[in-house]
């Protein structure tokens, strides 16, 4: 069976299937790559629990910056995120994101 969640005509914010979690893109408000970061992960978590999950079940995380130069910047937050033990297979590149004033997207798949 499928669930889908907060579903529009472009996309849904999550999609369940099999015991898997798999959320939309996520974006997060600020002028700095840490404090979209920050407001990125805060929405991460509240999708992660409407569909039963938690950080601690991130299966694989992928995360596209705008500028690579964000990096460590970006990386300051996300570990200080991430509880330890339980970090997910990650991949972070770098793309011309959906609107130039953004920094950051993240997309997460976990276990229900």
């Amino acid at each position: 069976m499928i669930e889908r969640f907060d579903t529009g005509v472009r996309m849904s914010k999550i999609v369940k299937h099999g015991g898997v979690a798999y959320l939309c893109g996520q974006v997060g408000d600020g002028a700095t790559v840490a404090e979209q970061t920050r407001d990125c992960l805060a929405r991460i978590d509240a999708l992660l629990e409407k569909a039963g999950s938690s950080r601690e079940r991130m299966l694989q995380v992928i995360i596209w910056l705008a500028d690579m130069a964000d990096f460590a910047e970006m990386n300051s937050v996300w570990d200080a995120w991430v509880p330890e033990g339980h970090a997910p297979a990650r991949a972070c590149g770098e793309a011309k994101l959906a609107r130039s004033d953004l920094k950051v997207e993240m997309i997460v798949t976990a276990a229900c």
